[in-house]
């Protein structure tokens, strides 16, 4: 715009120049042909009123350089002329300045030479005798006087380039300064011109409307990014090339190795990973294909989903999610064994009621060993219901036992009903029980806590020796209500410390068979602790018998 400013000022300041030189010519020529017209009809009437006193002789002696002076009869025959012979000049009377000077006693003409350039002007009077004096002078035409004056005219001409084109470049830096110094965030803070308050007064609008606009996206995409940047499932977002536009901290842990800090964004994600389940994926969806595979990354398992981003019915590009199975692979293993454990476990009672029932009904049973078998088959049986039992109640637990309701209740009295309804078993096995503490109230579920000393109380009288003891202590502190259950057994060797509360898990599986345990017993003891939010702690060492203890918080 500068540049298109400047041109058009240097070419007005030209064509001003060049119409104001030839319309200072055209006049100046005018005028000194004016002039010198004049002039010629002064010197006319001076060179008549001697002609017509003297006759020839006044031309005696005249020196004329400017003038050409003809003096001719009344039939137009050339008496005298200053600058030709008369003998060989022509009749003048067709004339135009001889037949107006006859008809009205003055006439002039002027005639043009584009051989010579030159215009001539002619003055003549007729005189009291009736001939004819006429002047005649000549000057250059308009281009000889332009041609004359050329050197000044070239002069003036260089100055007024110079003056133009520095004027030219001020004016139209100042023109444009104020267009040059527009602030589009603030438009009327800066000096503008009238004209643009229109534009302005719209450009300002849309500056307002872009920042509100500008404010929403930042924001979207803050919020976008903080819900994306705490997310534990990795997203990698692929353009359409297979680089990497967009990773969170969960899918930049997983590809990264450890401590890593380069820049992987812009990067291909081949020069990034080279798991193969990942760039396969990742491949497909690149070509218009969803695919997910399940893989092993770093300490677990991982499902990679990668669904391709299609614009405009064009591929441009591919979203991968990350999301960590290990859990779900852990609980469907676990799920797995369980009911493998379930199976073994209902096997083998089964098994042993067939077989004695068997025996029974083809009456190849002694009458002195029909109590020994029907014992038998009462003992696998109640085996078999205390274990289908456990199964329900560990279930249940799993599940989170929605149905219980939390209540105010006294731990103490719940270990003093335990002790009642397991002292039968204790003497059995010549066990002593001895509860000790005070009155603890915390609030709990009744019937979990039952169970949790239940189930220790019962692992302490099985798992102990002839005349060993079991003691059992409820403390209440300020913040909490700790439980302790030690007995003098068997005790528990380092490495089944544990694991022993894993499900069907048993130290001795032999003398646990024998003894009747359904290896749920801690496992039930784990997942209600855990509802209550409680902390076991085990103590344990081979033949020094086992300390548990469970720290509930009020």
């Amino acid at each position: 715009m500068t540049k298109k400013i400047f041109h058009s000022i240097c070419l007005v300041a030209l064509i001003v120049f060049f119409s104001s030189v030839m319309l200072i010519m055209g006049v100046l020529y005018e005028y000194f042909s004016d002039l010198q017209l004049n002039q010629l009809r002064l010197q006319t009437d001076l060179a008549a009123q001697g002609v017509a006193n003297e006759g020839v002789r006044y031309f005696n002696g005249l020196d004329l350089q400017r003038y050409r002076i003809t003096w001719m009869a009344q039939d137009g025959t050339i008496l005298y002329d200053t600058a030709s012979d008369t003998s060989s000049m022509e009749n003048h009377l067709e004339r135009e300045e001889i037949r107006q000077a006859l008809a009205n006693g003055r006439g002039e003409s002027d005639r043009y030479s584009a051989t010579i350039m030159e215009r001539s002007f002619y003055s003549a009077k007729r005189l009291p005798d009736g001939s004819i004096v006429r002047l005649c002078t000549t000057h250059g035409t308009i281009f000889i006087l332009l041609l004359g004056m050329s050197q000044p005219i070239l002069l003036v001409f260089a100055i007024t380039i110079v003056l133009s084109v520095i004027l030219a470049a001020r004016l139209s830096s100042h023109i444009v300064r104020p267009l040059n110094e527009l602030d589009l965030d603030s438009p009327f803070n800066a000096p503008h011109y009238k004209e643009l308050a229109p534009l302005l007064l719209r450009l300002a609008s849309q500056q307002n409307q872009l920042k509100l606009k500008e404010a929403e996206l930042l924001q979207k995409q803050e919020e976008l990014q903080a819900v994306i940047s705490h997310l534990k499932e990795g997203i990698i977002l692929l353009s359409q090339d297979g680089e990497i536009l967009s990773i969170n901290p969960a899918a930049r842990t997983l590809l990264e190795p450890s401590g890593s800090s380069a820049r992987i964004i812009g990067k291909p994600l081949k020069e990034v990973s080279s798991i193969p389940s990942l760039l396969h994926v990742a491949d497909n969806a690149l070509h218009g294909n969803r695919s997910e595979q399940i893989t092993e990354l770093k300490n677990g398992h991982y499902q990679i989903t990668a669904s391709p981003v299609i614009a405009d019915g064009q591929i441009s590009g591919a979203a991968l999610l990350l999301l960590d199975v290990t859990q779900k692979q852990k609980a469907e293993q676990m799920r797995r064994e369980f009911t493998a454990n379930v199976s073994h476990e209902l096997k083998t009672p089964l098994h042993v009621i067939s077989g004695y029932a068997e025996l029974l009904k083809n009456n190849l049973v002694k009458p002195s060993d029909l109590c020994p078998f029907a014992d038998k088959i009462y003992t696998e049986a109640q085996r078999m219901a205390k274990l289908v039992e456990d199964i329900i109640s560990l279930s249940h637990l799993d599940e989170g036992a929605t149905d219980l309701h939390f209540e105010t209740t006294d731990l103490f009295s719940i270990a003093d009903s335990v002790v009642a309804s397991l002292a039968q078993e204790a003497d059995d096995a010549n066990v002593t029980f001895t509860l000790s503490g005070e009155q603890a109230v915390l609030s709990g579920i009744p019937q979990l806590l039952f169970g949790i000393v239940y189930n220790l109380c019962d692992n302490a009288v099985k798992y102990n020796r002839k005349h060993g003891d079991v003691f059992i202590k409820v403390k209440n502190q300020a913040d909490s209500v700790i439980l302790t259950v030690r007995d003098t057994g068997i005790g528990i060797p380092p490495e089944h410390q544990e694991p022993v509360f894993e499900r069907f898990y048993r130290v001795d599986k032999s003398h646990s068979k024998d003894l009747g345990g359904t290896g749920l017993g801690l496992s039930i003891v784990k997942h209600a602790a855990k509802i209550h939010k409680a902390d076991i702690r085990l103590e344990s060492a081979p033949g020094n018998g086992t300390k548990i203890t469970i720290v509930f918080p009020k």
